[in-house]
This record gives structure tokens, sequence and C-alpha cells, in this order.
């Protein structure tokens, strides 16, 4: 597989991230400005966001922790040259369901909808991984 094919999936989750950060950051300077919330100077943790902008802060918090683990495994694969045709496929998988579950997190934020994206993505991850490591045994045996 190319570096292209290999790395394509990890730009789309990265575009991602960045997309709900900036995201983030509008609608949080938008409740603020509105007078919706008043900034202590403490942790933004504390303050009283407006539901969309709080949904659009977990939205984005949460590309910052399993994506995590994909990244890694990327890297890895790169450098160990385990990434195929399978390893790419999975990773857009795996990025389709971190897409959809930012879409319902944004959007209805309904956790009936969002946890089985979650648990999808989460589920495609470990396999991804278990994939790996028996690529990785059985090429060093």
């Amino acid at each position: 597989m190319s570096i292209a094919a290999i790395l394509s999936p990890v730009f789309a989750l990265v575009a991602l991230a960045f997309g709900l950060l900036v995201w983030m950051g509008v609608a949080r300077w938008g409740a603020v400005k509105a007078g919706e919330v008043r900034p202590t100077g403490g942790s933004t943790r504390a303050i009283p966001w407006p539901k969309k902008a709080q949904a659009v802060s977990d939205a984005f918090h949460n590309q910052l922790e399993l994506p995590q683990l994909f990244y890694l495994l990327v890297a890895l694969a790169l450098i160990t040259r385990a990434a195929d045709l399978m390893f790419v496929l999975m990773s857009w998988l795996f990025v389709a369901t971190r897409y959809a579950h930012a879409f319902v997190h944004t959007g209805s934020n309904e956790v009936r909808l969002r946890f089985p994206l979650f648990l999808a993505g989460a589920v495609i991850l470990i396999a991804m991984w278990l994939l790996f490591a028996l690529r990785v045994y059985l090429l060093s045996a």
C-alpha cells in the first residue's frame, strides 16, 4: 500500500478534530459575546456552556481519546510495513464511525444513537490491533 493510501484516513480524522476545534471556539466565543456565559478565568469545565457549545466541545474532546490508539497503530503499521488493503479499509471504517459519532454528538446527541457508533469504532480498532499484532508476530517468526 502506498503511504498516501495509508495516511489518508489519518488526514480525514485530523480534519474532523480540527473542524470540531474551530466549531468549538466559534460556539464558545459566540456564547461569551452574547452574554450567555461569563468567563471566570478558571477552568472552562466549570463554565455552564449552552447545550450546543457543550455538545461540540464534548465531540472535540472525544476525538482526543480513542483516536490516539488509531494514530499510534497507523504509525506502527507504517514503520513495520504491516499495512495492507485490509488495514486501509478498516481504517476508513473506523474514521467513518468517528464522523458518524461526531455528527450525532453535535446533532441530536442521543446516547442510544451515539453509543453504538462509538462501540462499532472501538470494535473495529480492537480488531485492527489484533490483526496488526498477528502480522507482526507472523512476520518476525
